[in-house]
């Protein structure tokens, strides 16, 4: 599904013991007789994390692989760099981007029907903006292969406007670990979706008691192929659990479309459950809501059997104190205001918002508790891979959940979020 020619580079920007970054990095790369470099490794974690954009331009690579949080601090660092250069540039960049999205559709329709005739608008915009955004990434890069998680539909529209499709894959460690990939031919990827099946892989959709569901209904993504693992090292009991007649139960759920697009909805053991006993994935809306909102890092939408669903939200420092500053807010009362922001980027996704459609209302969150620091691989709340470990952060914030249920924290500006609020824009 996707070629490698011989001539071409990649960056190994994820780490080294991760599956994803083993065999498509490094094996694929070798048996494409292809060339393959790695990060320079810095004394701290960050400081590794500093050396990725100044290795991109040194081995100018051809494609990159990725994860969603590495997709983001890409996309938050361009539109950094275009707010730089002035209002002028912002604006036209902007409105660069809207042609784009509509130019490009879901990518599978790119440029069908009256789209076609935003073809050299699009063509323009990409000679006097998107090249130079491209500059910063070596010049070469064709595209991205995402994995790891969840990527959001509106992230991967930003990069293919920009001129660098970030196609998003499917896989688990147990699979070795490719199930599914979107890839560069137009009839091969398709935004939201997680792409076109690995070949040749069997694939099953089954319902709560092991029942296959027909395409177009949700359960949990079972495959078989010669890529399943054996088994759990000295570990029978998880691995008779996992693997049954040779089918891998992945223990995620999605459904394949009628064209054979498969979508994975996020982890059975993420699932919002209400007090009704109803089950919803918080995956996809809290991608989105990070990926729309600039003053939302990080975040997890949270019901555990509960009256109502809450956000636990870490904010970003920087785009709340320069928007602090920019209203003229100073003192004490700049907290309560930082946590109104938040609380309004939220309140978008509910009925009356402007993405009031895109998600179910009861699901989006009532209530939002701030997080009084970010969630890193040093306070164990994000894996190697900047995937946050939600059961961590349930565990590590459980008091700050808990508060979120009582009359009190049901206010957005309550005494435990104002103080959150300090220690973070401290």
């Amino acid at each position: 599904m996707v070629t490698i020619p011989s001539t071409w580079r990649t960056l190994i920007i994820l780490p080294l013991d991760h599956c994803f970054a083993h065999v498509v990095g490094f094996y694929i790369m070798i048996a494409c007789g292809a060339s393959v470099a790695t990060t320079e490794v810095g004394r701290t974690p960050m400081e590794t994390l500093k050396n990725i954009p100044i290795n991109i331009k040194e081995v100018r690579p051809h494609f990159l692989l990725s994860v969603p949080a590495l997709a983001k601090n890409f996309r938050k660092n361009i539109e950094t760099s275009i707010r730089k250069k002035g209002k002028t540039t912002e604006r036209l960049f902007n409105v660069a981007l809207k042609t784009s999205y509509a130019y490009q559709a879901d990518g599978y329709s790119k440029g069908k029907g009256m789209r076609c005739f935003l073809k050299p608008l699009v063509a323009l915009f990409d000679k006097i903006l998107y090249s130079k955004v491209r500059e910063a990434f070596g010049g070469e890069l064709q595209f991205f292969i995402g994995g790891g998680a969840l990527l959001d539909s509106e992230l991967q529209r930003f990069f293919y406007a920009i001129g660098i499709p970030m196609f998003q894959g499917y896989g688990l460690s147990e699979a070795t670990p490719v199930i599914s990939t979107n890839a560069p031919s137009k009839r091969n990827h398709r935004f939201g979706s997680s792409g076109r099946l690995v070949q040749p892989l069997e694939i099953k959709i089954l319902d709560d008691e092991g029942r296959e569901l027909p395409v177009g209904q949700k359960g949990e993504i079972v495959i078989k192929g010669e890529n399943v693992m054996a088994g759990y090292w000295k570990n029978p009991v998880s691995t008779a659990d996992t693997v049954r007649d040779g089918w891998l139960h992945t223990g995620d759920m999605g459904y394949m479309s009628e064209d054979n697009f498969l979508y994975v909805l996020g982890r059975f053991k993420s699932l919002l459950i209400s007090s009704d006993g109803e089950k919803y994935s918080p995956e996809g809306m809290e991608e989105a809501i990070v990926d729309k909102s600039p003053y939302i890092d990080q975040i997890i939408v949270y019901n555990n059997q509960c009256p109502y669903t809450i956000a636990l939200a870490v904010p970003s420092k920087e785009n709340i104190n320069r928007a602090l500053e920019e209203r003229g807010i100073e003192g004490e009362a700049r907290y309560a205001e930082a946590v109104k922001i938040v609380a309004a980027e939220v309140a978008k996704y509910r009925a009356g918002g402007i993405y009031a459609d895109e998600f179910p209302d009861r699901w989006v969150p009532a209530v939002i508790a701030i997080a009084n620091e970010a969630f890193t691989e040093q306070n164990g709340l994000v894996n190697s891979t900047m995937k946050i470990v939600r059961n961590k952060v349930e565990k590590h914030f459980a008091e700050a959940i808990a508060h979120a249920y009582t009359p009190e924290g049901k206010a957005v500006d309550n005494a435990r979020n104002i103080e959150a609020m300090k220690a973070i824009l401290k």
